[in-house]
């Protein structure tokens, strides 16, 4: 898996970015479940260890969310107005016990929020 952004123009194709997917995915996965998956994974690939050399066990009760940080004051003359464009600087994990969580609730919410038109 891949995700790769690009721009056309006329009939030229330009690749402005590939990234493989497990590059942002992977790592939250890593600590919602505190387990390291990438270094189980690298050591499985380099033939130094078997899959059943290790043990899983699931501590995660409940859900991991992610959410987008936007650090815009680090960026004083940056138009702050949302758009399609990506303005997020980075994601946070927040753990949430259900769906009934308040905090969850409230970005459930806001997430139907009118971006800038």
């Amino acid at each position: 898996m891949i995700n790769i952004q690009f721009a056309i123009k006329g009939d030229k194709v330009y690749v402005i970015e590939a990234n493989p997917r497990a590059s942002r995915t992977t790592p939250f996965i890593c600590k919602a479940y505190g387990i390291p998956y990438l270094n189980v994974a690298t050591k499985v690939m380099l033939g130094t260890h078997k899959l059943k050399d290790f043990t899983f066990k699931e501590k995660l009760t409940g859900y991991a969310i992610k959410e987008p940080v936007f650090s815009f004051d680090k960026f004083p003359n940056v138009n702050k107005e949302l758009g399609p464009e990506m303005k997020s600087t980075g994601e946070a994990i927040y753990f949430i016990k259900d769906l009934f969580d308040p905090y969850f609730r409230q970005l459930y919410k806001d997430k139907s929020m009118f971006l800038s038109r």
